[in-house]
């Protein structure tokens, strides 16, 4: 049996929708800094931060899969809702945690995260490296700072940058 497939109605043969849903499996690796350094997120303050993060992800029909970083950087991998646009995410993610930790004490009176952000793709096969990665920040970042850490992966990914805009408080 010959199928026809027709983008306007054709007359007399059978048509055949493809694709009548969205799908999408979009893993991201999401990197941002915290604007000013002199104004670290506490230890005591990241298992909450990183859960209320969580809850933005899924409030935007994303799902997280780990969120984890330092006193002064956050890392989430997740996987991005077919209905969002990564810098709506990233937007979402940024403003409501702002806000919210804000709340938890007046040391965080002045809190916000840079203006910037970097994210990578990441294929199934290195999901698993990739949390690996994100779970061992604290280790990792004992022998590379974050600016070589995020110059690191720019180059990995093959994205042009200007250092004159990596960085700014």
């Amino acid at each position: 049996m010959v199928t026809k497939f027709c983008f306007s109605p054709c007359k007399g043969s059978l048509i055949k929708q493809l694709m009548s849903q969205s799908l999408s499996k979009l893993y991201v690796h999401l990197i941002f800094h915290i604007k000013n350094s002199l104004l670290p997120i506490k230890s005591e303050d990241k298992n909450d931060l990183y859960a209320y993060i969580g809850s933005i992800i899924k409030d935007n029909e994303s799902i997280p899969i780990l969120i984890n970083g330092t006193s002064d950087h956050i890392h989430i991998l997740c996987v991005m809702s077919k209905n969002i646009a990564l810098a709506k995410l990233t937007e979402e993610i940024k403003r409501h945690s702002s806000r919210w930790i804000k709340t938890r004490n007046p040391y965080y009176n002045q809190f916000a995260w840079q203006g910037g952000y970097a994210s990578f793709s990441v294929s199934q096969s290195l999901h698993d490296k990739t949390k690996g990665y994100i779970q061992n920040q604290e280790e990792h970042h004992k022998r590379m700072t974050f600016l070589e850490e995020l110059i690191a992966f720019l180059k990995e990914y093959g994205i042009e940058y200007d250092e004159r805009y990596l960085w700014t408080d």
